[in-house]
């Protein structure tokens, strides 16, 4: 896979690039999209020859097997995670952020708080927020430059109608790699106030060197009574727009309330989305994410070297994701500032931090999953854009 090769995807019905006019006021003509995340890069030729098996028959009507395709999810999460699932653990949603919606659904009424330990992937706050549940903003503390949880600060900040935590296990936009020792205490937490854990592990397979992504269900599997896993291959083989994700629900009567919950909405499948999970978890998809980990890994570093040469700025050590979280305040400047230099001098389109909630007000997220001339680009531009702090 030539990583390198830079696609046009303008004009193309790409969020990515035909929204960042819009809304961050950056041309697609000279800017660089850095926020949405996909990636700039090709999925691998096993999902591209599965699309074209489908294409070819030509006939796009119900299917009925799913035994490829749990085999293939079984297959990824024992050989790459050391995880063992079972076939009728597994349900497919359109998506992680369908996931979520169904398990607020499913287990929480209209009122019930849902604790978020921020800043958090902003679409869980939305969605939580629109389901008319109540978001409990748990604030990380970071320490030494890393984020991590604070269980005795979050004791003061419950108010007694939560019913579900909602994890970002690797952590968006944060980029950390739970240890197991953290993850035992957010299970412990969730048995001490009686929770419901939803752990979102969609950045599991995008890990760099010297980390480990250990799943929720390995780290503390006594708590499988209480615990909704949420994965998907969209992330990792760039194929978010097939809406294709997974609920794996182990204890039995959690999965008994989620079934009637889905069969009571009609939830079906999108065919193009297991045909490409199906393709996508296999030997030749595994080689494929070896070879992307080490490209962005590459991206990482040159990024973040050049981020940090310029005074006031400093880019959270990533040890997952491909996402960099960039922390602007010891510019001492006012968000509306340094965000105008990024997207109106740099023209970079970058996500705004405070949308991820509550500690994200000082940061940009930057999307480096890109060809990596493109990433020495906009360290250039950053450069330029904050060159009278230098």
């Amino acid at each position: 896979m030539d990583f390198d090769q830079i696609i046009d995807r303008r004009a193309h019905r790409s969020n990515k690039w035909d929204l960042m006019e819009p809304l961050y006021g950056v041309s697609s003509d000279d800017g660089l999209s850095m926020w949405v995340a996909d990636m700039d890069f090709r999925s691998p030729d096993c999902i591209q020859q599965a699309v074209r098996d489908h294409l070819d028959h030509g006939i796009y009507g119900y299917r009925n097997d799913r035994a490829p395709y749990t085999a293939a999810i079984r297959w990824w999460m024992q050989n790459r995670h050391g995880w063992t699932v079972q076939d009728n653990w597994i349900f497919t949603a359109a998506g992680i952020c369908n996931g979520v919606g169904l398990a607020l659904d499913t287990y929480t009424n209209p009122g019930d708080g849902v604790i978020l330990f921020t800043p958090v992937y902003h679409a869980f706050a939305k969605i939580i927020r629109a389901a008319e549940r109540d978001v409990v903003e748990c604030p990380l503390a970071l320490n030494n430059g890393r984020y991590e949880m604070d269980f005795d600060a979050y004791e003061g900040l419950l108010k007694g109608h939560e019913k579900m935590v909602i994890l970002c296990s690797p952590h968006n936009p944060g980029g950390r790699v739970w240890s197991k020792a953290e993850l035992r205490a957010v299970a412990d937490f969730c048995v001490k106030h009686d929770l419901l854990l939803v752990s979102d592990e969609i950045h599991h397979d995008l890990v760099f060197s010297g980390n480990t992504h250990t799943p929720m269900p390995v780290a503390a599997p006594d708590i499988i009574d209480r615990l909704i896993m949420l994965t998907a291959p969209s992330k990792t083989f760039n194929i978010a727009g097939a809406h294709t994700g997974q609920v794996i629900i182990q204890d039995a009567d959690l999965r008994q309330k989620f079934a009637a919950r889905t069969a009571a909405l009609s939830m079906g499948t999108h065919d193009f989305g297991i045909a490409m999970t199906t393709a996508a978890y296999s030997p030749a998809g595994a080689a494929w994410v070896d070879d992307l980990v080490t490209y962005l890994d590459g991206n990482r570093q040159v990024f973040d070297a050049g981020i940090n040469t310029i005074p006031g700025l400093s880019s959270m050590p990533m040890q997952a994701t491909y996402l960099s979280w960039v922390d602007f305040s010891g510019t001492g400047m006012p968000a509306a500032e340094y965000q105008n230099r990024v997207h109106k001098v740099a023209k970079i389109a970058a996500n705004h931090g405070d949308t991820f909630g509550s500690g994200g007000e000082s940061y940009l997220r930057f999307n480096i999953a890109m060809p990596r001339v493109q990433i020495t680009e906009a360290v250039e531009r950053m450069q330029v854009a904050f060159a009278d702090l230098q």
